[in-house]
């Protein structure tokens, strides 16, 4: 672990002690966000130490030109990056003449921040000692409302120690922001208008290029021991940044408090002509209802957030933190209320990956969103990608393929590939096959088929034909190849016949069929709408058939075992146990060469195919690809600790599980990876919450009933969780005696129990 200062706490997360050299990691743990905007959890005064200032509104994006040294035909020409949006915190503090910066305090005691994920806000509190000896008192809190979700608030408290004084706040908005990752230092933002009416002021800008309008507005007012003042401010505005300015004099021991309100108004939202209007509406409705009404509003609606979502566990503090933190940020990052919005990687909490999406999404979030929220919200999920179907055919015809084959993008924000890494954007194909299984998924668990006749047939389709058009007959192995592929393990680029890859393949090709099949018979409107606009024919499925009935899978007879891709067994099969601990991690200690040539294992990949589809293979086949790839696997990407604690626990290896579960939950807590301050991994926190519900939980989908095989941890005294399965509440609570059932909902269900029938009645407590 790299660090470890964050205090154990149930609900919260909580530094004590100022520390610079912790600053940016902090400001990542502690972001803060409500599916609309989010911002790292910078400072509002000024500080002069190094940090990472970000905020970012969602779907708001700039095309960052490919750079790269020599171009390829195909390649995509930008890399799409969320964007550094204008700074709306800011309020810069004097006392006395001198600015405060903790950076350039003599002293800095009491420091403690906190983020309150029960209630959904940021707190700061702290002594500072100036270099002109004055002491003051700093108390902060902050968030981003729920209910409002074009705004947020702060309170900024000073009271000073030791001498009357005379206060400076300067709140302000700055639109002269540069983003952390770029390729070219673009600039990305133009100003368009910088205005103020009585305490309130707007900034107007546009993106470059993409021409996404934002209004960036604040609001504020000074009380003084709890009364509001009714004073005079002084106003200075530049081309890209206004501030407003208030002194008072403040007697030693009373307490002077700036009170801000702001965010973003967006086009994509609004009319661009009518941003500030909008603006100037949200800022009067929720300064008439002032903070602390407002952050009461917050705390319901987060409360009726981890209503449905928490899972609790007793015994065990630094895992009932870790899974917390995991939902508090996932439910941060999307809320399903804009079908446009999709999931990035680190949220709102880093610029790393651009902010886009990519296939963690229908891997690992899609089975959170579903169980903890209304259905309606992972069929958002899905339909985004029904939205951006047109974009994947482009981009299999820019590569080549045709006759409505679809490639989804590794990386996007309105479905072209913008990914700068050639093995990545043009070998990591096996995300079709991660798109597909979503919609399977989303069937299995809500029964609701509905989405196949309506729009999912018509991916499925694309994609088989993309499979169907990537695997090669090879006439020496009478089968047929997929040749230069990347799969899930990134550590392996340009491989032939990936395991997983070839796999998923094969699987989406039968699964179109099938769909094709079952939507001829039961949905005929349907069928003749998506035959004429596909122009499917009976030979071309004849033609699918053929490539997945013969599909090649490399296997080792004497390890009996699939072999990862071709060639695996010719590398120097060291395991991860024997390689020396100063050598880790290898992604920032070794060449990429070194690496490439490696048996060394990123993240599941054999193993993620056997997760998807565990029910088609047998409990001893698991056991042998699983004591086989693991100690091979250096867990250097945040999606691979959940599936192997997921698989341990299947194998009943529970101390294994465990641990893969620790390092899941609290991977950016602990930063594993000592890289945290560059953001979180918000999309594998969904496999935090799988490695629970479906792994210790050990809750699946069989005969069309959810099946549970509960097991608990030896560290853990009980857990429970809920299920929204078919819009019937579930809850679980398991302890070392036994399983609790209890459902809310209006008719009685059947479950499976360790493979026995148990039903279920409504608000009737079953044990088993």
């Amino acid at each position: 672990m790299n660090h470890n200062y964050i205090k154990p706490d149930n609900w919260s997360i909580i530094e004590e002690g100022f520390d610079a050299e912790r600053v940016k990691s902090s400001e990542s743990l502690m972001s803060i966000g409500n599916g609309a905007m989010g911002q790292r959890a910078n400072f509002e005064e000024h500080y002069s130490g190094e940090t990472f200032q970000g905020s970012y509104v969602a779907g708001v994006y700039y095309p960052d030109k490919t750079r790269v040294g020599w171009w390829k035909n195909g390649y995509p020409e930008y890399f799409a990056k969320v964007l550094n949006a204008p700074n709306w915190i800011g309020i810069n503090v004097s006392i006395n003449g001198e600015q405060l910066d903790l950076a350039k305090c003599k002293r800095v005691d009491d420091f403690r921040r906190e983020l309150n994920m029960k209630e959904g806000w940021l707190s700061r509190s702290f002594t500072a000692t100036l270099q002109n000896s004055i002491e003051v008192k700093v108390e902060t809190k902050r968030f981003l409302s729920l209910d409002f979700d074009e705004v947020g608030a702060i309170q900024y408290n000073v009271t000073p120690l030791n001498n009357d004084v005379e206060i400076s706040f300067t709140p302000y908005l700055d639109n002269g922001i540069t983003n952390e990752d770029t390729n070219w230092d673009d600039k990305f933002w133009d100003v368009l208008s910088v205005n103020n009416e009585d305490n309130q002021a707007f900034i107007v800008s546009r993106t470059m290029k993409t021409h996404f309008y934002v209004c960036t507005s604040m609001q504020t007012h000074v009380s003084l021991n709890g009364k509001v003042l009714d004073q005079e401010k002084t106003v200075s505005d530049a081309i890209d940044k206004i501030e407003f300015i208030y002194k008072n004099q403040v007697s030693k021991g009373d307490t002077i408090t700036l009170t801000k309100f702001g965010g973003y108004t967006a086009d994509r939202n609004h009319d661009k002509n009518k941003l500030v209007d909008v603006a100037k509406k949200t800022l009067n409705k929720v300064s008439q209802m002032g903070f602390d009404a407002l952050l009461e509003t917050q705390k319901e609606a987060w409360a009726k957030i981890w209503e449905m979502a928490d899972i609790s566990i007793e015994g065990d503090v630094a895992a009932q933190q870790g899974i917390r933190f995991n939902i508090f940020h996932l439910n941060q990052t999307y809320l399903g209320k804009d079908t446009r919005l999709n999931i990035g990687p680190k949220g709102f909490t880093g610029e790393k990956y651009g902010g886009s999406t990519y296939w963690d999404t229908e891997a690992y979030c899609i089975p959170f969103y579903m169980a903890t929220k209304d259905q309606n919200v992972a069929k958002s999920l899905l339909e985004y990608r029904y939205n951006h179907l047109e974009k994947a055919i482009e981009n299999a015809q820019k590569l080549g393929f045709n006759n409505g084959a679809a490639l989804y993008p590794m990386v996007t924000m309105n479905g072209e590939e913008c990914h700068n890494e050639w093995e990545i954007t043009f070998e990591e194909i096996h995300r079709n096959g991660a798109i597909a299984f979503a919609i399977y998924n989303y069937f299995r668990f809500t029964g609701d088929y509905s989405y196949i006749p309506e729009k999912g047939l018509e991916v499925l389709i694309g994609i088989a034909r993309f499979w169907h058009q990537r695997a090669t007959f090879s006439k020496a192995k009478n089968k047929y190849v997929i040749l230069g592929v990347t799969g899930p393990n990134e550590y392996e680029n340009n491989v032939n016949n990936n395991w997983y890859t070839n796999y998923i393949a094969q699987w989406c090709i039968n699964y179109a069929i099938d769909n094709i099949k079952k939507v001829q018979e039961g949905f005929s409107e349907d069928y003749k709408r998506i035959k004429g606009k596909t122009k499917i024919t009976d030979n071309e499925l004849d033609a699918w058939k053929k490539v997945a009935d013969h599909m090649y899978f490399p296997f080792s007879e004497e390890k009996n075992i699939y072999l990862q891709q071709d060639g695996f067994l010719d590398k120097d099969l060291i395991t991860v146990a024997d390689l020396p601990k100063t050598e880790r991690p290898i992604n920032q200690k070794w060449s990429w060469d070194r690496i490439l040539r490696s048996p060394y294992i990123k993240q599941a990949d054999t193993l993620q195919g056997m997760y998807f589809f565990e029910d088609h293979f047998s409990t001893e086949e698991l056991e042998r690809h699983f004591d086989f790839y693991e100690p091979f696997t250096v867990h250097e990407s945040s999606l691979s600790p959940c599936v192997h604690s997921i698989q341990a626990a299947k194998l009943d290896r529970m101390e294994q599980a465990y641990e893969f579960y620790l390092r899941t939950s609290r991977l950016d807590l602990d930063d594993y990876n000592k890289e945290v301050e560059e953001g979180l991994h918000i999309t594998s926190m969904a496999g935090t919450w799988m490695s629970i519900v479906e792994g210790f939980g050990g809750m699946r989908v069989k005969d069309d009933m959810l099946s549970f095989e509960p097991k608990i941890p030896k560290e853990w005294d009980a857990y429970s969780f809920k299920i929204n399965f078919r819009n019937q509440i579930l809850k679980i609570n398991v302890t070392k005696n036994g399983t609790k059932f209890q459902l809310d909902g209006d008719e009685q269900i059947d479950i499976l129990v360790k493979g026995k029938r148990v039903t279920i009645s409504p608000n009737n407590l079953v044990t088993v």
